[in-house]
C-alpha cells in the first residue's frame, strides 16, 4: 500500500523530481567549472562564471530536452526553436547570475567555502537561478500546448 502510493507519488511528480536530479547535476557542472578556474588559472570571477555559466546552460539543454520535459521533436525548425528559446531563457538568468555574484560580494555576502572566494554568494545565486530556470522551461521552452 506505502510502496503503490510512493509510486503514484513518484509519477505525479516526475517531472519535478527529474528537474531537480538534473538541476542539481547542472549547478554542479557549474560549480566545479567555476572552482577549477577560480583555483587553477588566473581567469577572475566574473569571467570564471561566465565560462561556468556557459557550459552549464550547454548541459542543461540536453539533459532537459532528453530526460526532464521528454520533448520528442527533432525536426531541424523544432529543435532551433526550442535552442533559441532556452539560451533565451538562461540568458536572463545569466544576467541574473553573472549581476548577482558580484552584487551579493560587494553587499557582504564574502564566506568562502571549500577555500573558494565567494562561494556562499555563488551557492544562494544558484538556487535563485534554478528556480528561475524551471519556470521558464516549463512555461516558454518546452511547453507541450506549443508543439
Amino acid at each position: 500500500m506505502i510502496m503503490k502510493k510512493i509510486k503514484r507519488l513518484l509519477l505525479k511528480y516526475k517531472e519535478v523530481i527529474m528537474y531537480l536530479i538534473f538541476g542539481v547535476a547542472t549547478t554542479l557542472v557549474n560549480w566545479v567549472v567555476y572552482s577549477l578556474l577560480m583555483k587553477t588559472s588566473a581567469v577572475n570571477m566574473t569571467i570564471s562564471n561566465a565560462i561556468a555559466w556557459f557550459t552549464a546552460v550547454v548541459f542543461a539543454y540536453i539533459t532537459n530536452k532528453l530526460f526532464v520535459f521528454e520533448s520528442k521533436s527533432w525536426n531541424v525548425a523544432e529543435v532551433w526553436k526550442e535552442v533559441v528559446k532556452f539560451f533565451g531563457a538562461r540568458i536572463t538568468t545569466g544576467v541574473i547570475e553573472i549581476g548577482g555574484l558580484p552584487l551579493l560580494y560587494y553587499i557582504g555576502v564574502k564566506q568562502s567555502l571549500f577555500g573558494v572566494e565567494g562561494f556562499a554568494a555563488k551557492i544562494l545565486v544558484s538556487v535563485i537561478v534554478v528556480i528561475l530556470n524551471y519556470v521558464f522551461s516549463k512555461i516558454f521552452v518546452f511547453n507541450k500546448k506549443d508543439k
